[in-house]
């Protein structure tokens, strides 16, 4: 059975989002981040850089949340994807764990790069529910947990982008949101 390490309030959230979605069987395995259970030993084998999230999938051993999420689409997604589908894929986690998400987090870069980065987002999002069009996919779990955090962590006014507001609502009332980032508001 893949085992997912993690912390509470980590990252890890976002693959065990995507594992629920996949409907995939795993074991969460909670590290004690305070007493520093990350850095002992038995998990720097797994992740020599001592960070979470971090996956054992057989004896494949795999670490970086967004390499995560395109491994599992890759191995485990229903559908079959073209190599430029999955180049797509990679686009979009690639932008929501180095763009988006330092645009939205580092606070000295917010009020530049916020507009900048959420009104193309909007624009999309009106236009369609999810990230490439009607089918939700490995890019919605990644740019979706970057911004459900904004409401959750953040408490930042989100009003002049409605159709955001809106996917991040569509996305928190996913029955696999609710199960792993929605579990831990």
């Amino acid at each position: 059975m893949l085992k997912l390490y993690g912390g509470a309030r980590s990252r890890a959230g976002i693959i065990q989002w995507y594992l629920e979605e996949l409907e995939l069987p795993y074991e969460f395995v909670l590290l004690d981040m305070k007493a520093g259970e990350h850095l002992q030993p038995e998990f720097l084998k797994i992740n020599p850089m001592g960070k979470v999230p971090a996956i054992v999938d057989g004896d494949f051993q795999l670490w970086e949340s967004g390499a995560i999420l395109l491994y599992l689409a890759e191995k485990y997604a229903k559908t079959a994807y073209s190599l430029e589908e999955k180049a797509i894929f990679t686009q979009w986690v690639l932008f929501a764990n180095s763009s988006l998400g330092t645009g939205i987090f580092i606070e000295a870069n917010r009020e530049r790069e916020m507009p900048r980065l959420l009104t193309p987002l909007n624009e999309i999002l009106t236009k369609q529910p999810f990230l490439l069009g009607n089918d939700f996919t490995v890019a919605d779990v990644a740019v979706g947990s970057i911004l459900s955090y904004i409401p959750i962590m953040l408490k930042l006014d989100l009003s002049d982008y409605p159709a955001i507001v809106n996917y991040i609502q569509s996305m928190s009332e996913r029955p696999a949101f609710q199960k792993s980032i929605g579990g831990s508001k």
